[in-house]
């Protein structure tokens, strides 16, 4: 995978992606991201990106000229001697919300391009005329696309093939079965007088799977009961058997 990221603060983004997963599939080759600052593409003396908006209102909105340059500018170059195209991506907060669904479906795209704003937002020709896809990660504003564009990153490079060591566990996590994930425990058995469930300990995994399912539909329903629809918690245990 490709993923180009376009940004007034490249520095952000490359500190994050020298370390962990997402460090060691660049190390391996299993993805290449390269940055681009969009305000080497201004073309006045101050190299300015923004602007007042027209109507009035407060705060700065970045300009159309350098980044429909900045855009055209490495799609050019990333075609150079084919004619794939990136999926384009725009972080911000009135996008559509991303979901280990729309993480699912990114991570099998052979190249992402992600344009990182700040200020009070983009130029409306920008999305509309460069055919970005507007993405956000939670309903709160950030101060720049720059924390989004790394939440993406990592949630789509970490399901590339060979990425996480162990390939199972990235199977079994919480929203990819629909679900949250359920309760994890490692030595000490007894801690402070918090106890390991005993089912847990008793080496017969039929059991544990069925409990597993069981404790991830409990925290589901607790914490997110969103995330089950009228008749899917019973379709689960239908299905599951429990």
């Amino acid at each position: 995978m490709r993923i180009d990221v376009l940004t007034l603060f490249p520095d952000v983004l490359r500190a994050f992606a020298g370390h962990s997963i997402v460090g060691r599939a660049v190390e391996s080759g299993r993805v290449a991201i390269a940055y681009t600052n969009f305000r080497d593409f201004a073309d006045d003396p101050h190299r300015s990106v923004d602007d007042r908006p027209f109507g009035g209102g407060p705060g700065m909105v970045l300009k159309c000229e350098p980044i429909f340059r900045a855009v055209e500018h490495v799609i050019a170059e990333g075609q150079a001697g084919s004619n794939r195209a990136p999926t384009r991506l725009l972080m911000c907060p009135s996008g559509e919300r991303l979901t280990q669904k729309l993480v699912e479906e990114l991570s099998r795209e052979p190249w992402l391009l992600l344009l990182c704003g700040h200020y009070e937002g983009f130029d409306e020709r920008i999305p509309a005329g460069l055919g970005f896809r507007e993405i956000s990660i939670g309903d709160y504003v950030l101060s720049g696309g720059e924390a989004a564009a790394i939440v993406l990153i990592d949630a789509v490079v970490r399901l590339l093939p060979g990425a996480v060591g162990d390939g199972e566990s990235v199977i079994r996590e919480s929203f990819t079965t629909g679900l949250l994930d359920y309760p994890q425990y490692t030595r000490p058995r007894s801690f402070r007088g918090l106890e390991v469930p005993e089912i847990l300990l008793s080496g017969h995994h039929a059991q544990i799977e069925a409990w597993r399912r069981e404790q991830a539909l409990v925290r589901t329903r607790q914490r997110r009961p969103d995330l089950l629809e009228p008749g899917q918690e019973k379709g689960r245990r239908d299905n599951d058997g429990i």
